[in-house]
């Protein structure tokens, strides 16, 4: 698993460099939207936040907040934020899941019936329990918004999903690493706001629209992306 993390972050970071920049009004713009929206939001959110964090603890006693490394724009490795929607130890995935989820994880990187997730107690309880509540609705990425987003600046509200070294190297090119990662991943984007659980990378839809993206991003329809996030979460087709 480390050697396959150094082998994505050297091919991404020597490929990305090939890519043309993009407009700098939209980067400088799309960064000050970035700063000020998510100050507002982590000010709004702190007390919902500080309550979620408290029901993890009482759940599943530890640190109610899961850390993991990603890769990011220009092919940088950075460590993303999230509420622990999953229950200590989870990352050993040999020990917890069956041979049959095992094979059904690393192929999405997802499992529809996750007995990881905080309050899972019986098979079918992967769509209840808290921790799948709290993915549905995506508040398990609040942390996000003031880490990532605000402080560190290496995500951006909208863009792709951030990736695991493991799934770039699986799933994309050399070709299409350098697209993927000369945009920053976002806390929403296109494929998380329009076919969240319907494209998947067994089909190669969900490459398609990362892909389409990166090499069409734009403030309009990163505004129209924004706003389409919010109505995916009330249809309920938050990550599961």
């Amino acid at each position: 698993m480390e050697a396959l993390r150094e082998e994505a972050k050297q091919s991404t970071a020597q490929n990305v460099k090939q890519l043309p920049g993009r407009s700098k009004r939209y980067t400088v713009t799309k960064r000050i939207i970035d700063i000020v929206l998510s100050l507002i939001a982590s000010l709004v959110l702190l007390i919902p936040l500080c309550l979620l964090s408290g029901i993890i603890i009482c759940k599943d006693f530890g640190n109610p907040i899961f850390t993991q490394i990603r890769i990011g724009k220009d092919g940088k490795p950075f460590r993303i934020f999230k509420l622990r929607s999953m229950k200590k130890g989870s990352e050993h995935l040999d020990e917890m899941l069956t041979k049959e989820q095992l094979a059904e994880y690393r192929n999405e990187y997802k499992l529809n019936d996750d007995s990881r997730l905080i309050g899972w107690k019986k098979q079918g309880n992967g769509t209840r329990c808290f921790g799948a509540l709290l993915r549905r609705t995506s508040m398990d990425e609040l942390p996000q918004i003031l880490f990532n987003i605000c402080i560190m600046g290496n995500m951006a509200i909208v863009g792709p999903r951030p990736i695991l070294p493991e799934e770039l190297m699986r799933h994309y090119s050399a070709e299409d690493q350098k697209i993927l990662l000369s945009v920053k991943p976002g806390l929403t984007g296109y494929w998380q706001a329009y076919a969240r659980n319907n494209a998947s990378y067994n089909t190669g839809e969900r490459q398609k629209m990362e892909l389409f993206y990166a090499q069409n991003a734009n403030l309009l329809w990163d505004i129209k992306i924004f706003f389409s996030t919010f109505e995916a979460v009330l249809r309920k087709q938050g990550a599961k």
